[in-house]
């Protein structure tokens, strides 16, 4: 890990990762999109994730992994999808079909479910059941009627997490073939309006190439975890946090901030014996030798660097955080306390881990049951009230030179004044 001291943080701190159009990507959708399930299937056996006649999972299929899966990790998938469940509900509650009346004309917006989305699950280094309930439940939530999850190499547990969190059909390709598919459609995958879930740069360039053929949630680089922390702050469980991020990828990254060189120190001595017994060292060893901490002097300056960093995951472990949170503006998701471990927001607390990274949370937040829904709104002007409403539409239409807006405007007026 790289120390810095605040005035002298490097530009390589705050980088970003650029989606750009990889060619090899563009060249999969083309073919997709002209080929359909032909060119599915060949990119699927090419990447290695299988020959297979149907991309479709069986009902027998589904009853099959899920029997496969053992009951206290069915049990556990079943906890997650539940506190999920919870929470998505009470999202949705908080966004209320709106009618109102201004002017003598009634005016409102509607809250309506996305028709169809596909929900998309990594299956690259780790089989991501947790991914699979973080896209479905909130789809479903929403009221979404169609709901398609992508997996590649897909392990029963995702299949029974797909299924228990209730996706309608379960496909078992992914890479850019499985987004293309999504997007354009194949002779056996019906195309969607959406698509959701995190990806490798591959599959998250692919979104940004369908986007505007169907929406996207976001795009999202490796993960990443800001720790802002002091002495009162237990140097194990930093450790074990930041870890806990290095082992997604080789390209994740860890920041710790802390005014304390004393803390640091013990916190690298911390992630060294951790690394020893660790199964995935070799991943988060590779992703810690380039993550970053910086010694600051102040709270002040803990919470002007995290909110440039903008980060996926922000834990504030240090005195009295609660007092202070309402000064952070720009994060993926906050984790409050030391024992508020990134992992539990992973997993099973009930928020969703499907969220921005590379500076996106400076615009936008985490995936939720909001993703999945759309506010339309609608008016009713009556005739008894128009002539207000029409006057102004005319007369800021002729200041902008569109007539035939003024005349749609002045014809009903017309009426209005005849009667």
């Amino acid at each position: 890990m790289k120390i810095y001291n605040i005035d002298k943080i490097g530009d390589d701190f705050f980088s970003k990762i650029e989606f750009e159009n990889i060619s090899s990507v563009t060249e999969i959708i083309s073919e997709v999109r002209k080929n359909g399930d032909e060119a599915v299937r060949k990119y699927t056996k090419m990447f290695g994730d299988g020959e297979f006649s149907n991309f479709k999972l069986t009902g027998e299929e589904i009853e099959s992994a899920i029997n496969s899966v053992d009951r206290e990790t069915i049990n556990t998938l079943q906890f997650a999808i539940n506190n999920v469940k919870d929470f998505a509900r009470s999202q949705l509650s908080s966004i209320k079909e709106l009618e109102v009346n201004i002017n003598g004309n009634v005016l409102g917006h509607k809250v309506i479910p996305i028709e169809s989305v596909g929900c998309y699950i990594p299956g690259g280094n780790y089989p991501l059941p947790s991914s699979a309930i973080m896209t479905i439940v909130p789809a479903k939530i929403a009221g979404v009627k169609r709901i398609a999850a992508m997996s590649p190499r897909i392990k029963p547990v995702t299949i029974a997490a797909a299924h228990l969190a209730g996706a309608d059909e379960i496909y078992r390709i992914g890479g850019v073939q499985a987004i293309a598919a999504l997007a354009y459609g194949t002779e056996s995958i019906k195309k969607v309006n959406k698509i959701t879930g995190p990806g490798n740069k591959f599959v998250t360039s692919a979104k940004k190439q369908v986007f505007g053929e169907c929406g996207i949630d976001f795009l999202a680089g490796p993960s990443e975890v800001l720790i802002i922390a002091d002495d009162y702050a237990n140097p194990e469980f930093t450790a074990a946090d930041i870890l806990a991020q290095c082992e997604h990828d080789r390209d994740a990254r860890a920041f710790l901030v802390s005014n304390s060189p004393d803390f640091i120190k013990k916190v690298d001595n911390k992630v060294q014996e951790f690394l020893k017994i660790l199964p995935t060292k070799d991943i988060a060893e590779t992703a810690y030798s380039k993550s970053f901490a910086v010694i600051v002097n102040s709270l002040d300056e803990a919470i002007e660097l995290a909110n440039k960093k903008a980060p996926e995951h922000l834990e504030l472990c240090f005195k009295n955080a609660e007092n202070y949170i309402n000064k952070f503006v720009n994060y993926g998701s906050l984790f409050i306390g030391s024992y508020s471990a990134e992992v539990f927001g992973d997993y099973v607390s009930g928020t969703n881990h499907t969220l921005p990274t590379n500076q996106v949370a400076k615009y936008s937040g985490g995936l939720s049951v909001f993703d999945y829904i759309k506010i339309q709104t609608y008016q009713i002007i009556k005739e008894t009230s128009i002539a207000e409403t029409a006057k102004n539409a005319s007369l800021l239409a002729q200041k902008e030179g569109l007539f035939a807006h003024k005349l749609a405007a002045d014809l009903r007026l017309g009426i209005f004044k005849k009667n």
